[in-house]
């Protein structure tokens, strides 16, 4: 995608979203931080549900630890692979409390070293919490970036770093929300929405049905 497209491209979102966020519930950067981790493999309705009953008996890494691995399972249950995620949302509070004051840090290598947090989850709550220029790449964001011609990459990480290259700086911050929002909604992996999407024209979608093409 030619850089005067990009700007457009993000231009566009930016003008129908002008203050894009997670759709996660959290009132914290731990809250945040423990909503993302909960969301792997699931969907953000379902962690919502969960954390709508956790958040309120343990908002803080204290309060979550004295709950142990079996009281927190009651909890988040009804969440994809909730016994792993149990163990290691468990043992991030334990860190966080040994290591941080009880505190999220705000460093992407400190975050990594937490059980559960792999780059993307840092990504996101590097960005959402403490305002960084991250790019989380999920699957949304990891398809839409090679339909549209964005950033096309064969590797997540590949994807992210083009996006974070391409993406002019003034959008930085929030093209994390535009293109997973996007992608989520609009830019669907079975059957995109190419009849009601406002950066078609820009894209390089070659499955785009000719009559979806607005005219330039």
């Amino acid at each position: 995608m030619k850089k005067a497209d990009i700007e457009q491209f993000y231009a566009r979102l930016r003008a129908a979203n002008p203050a894009p966020t997670t759709e996660l519930h959290y009132a914290t950067p731990f809250q945040l931080l423990i909503a993302v981790i909960l969301s792997a493999q699931a969907t953000d309705v379902g962690v919502n549900k969960a954390t709508a009953r956790l958040f309120p008996v343990a908002p803080t890494a204290d309060k979550m630890l004295q709950l142990g691995v079996e009281g927190l399972s009651e909890y988040i249950k009804t969440i994809g692979l909730y016994h792993t995620k149990a163990r290691n949302v468990i043992a991030t509070c334990q860190i966080l409390l040994d290591q941080h004051g009880g505190e999220v840090p705000d460093q992407r290598v400190m975050l990594e070293a937490l059980p559960g947090v792999g780059r993307k989850t840092a990504n996101v709550v590097l960005n959402t919490a403490f305002g960084q220029p991250t790019i989380a790449v999920d699957t949304h964001i990891f398809r839409l970036g090679n339909r549209t011609g964005l950033a096309p990459g064969k590797t997540v990480v590949e994807v992210e770093q083009k996006l974070l290259r391409v993406t002019p700086d003034e959008y930085k911050k929030d093209a994390h929300h535009w293109l997973i929002l996007h992608g989520r909604y609009i830019c669907k992996a079975r059957k995109p929405e190419c009849e009601r999407c406002i950066v078609s024209d820009l894209c390089r979608f070659k499955g785009k049905p000719d009559e979806n093409r607005p005219s330039k």
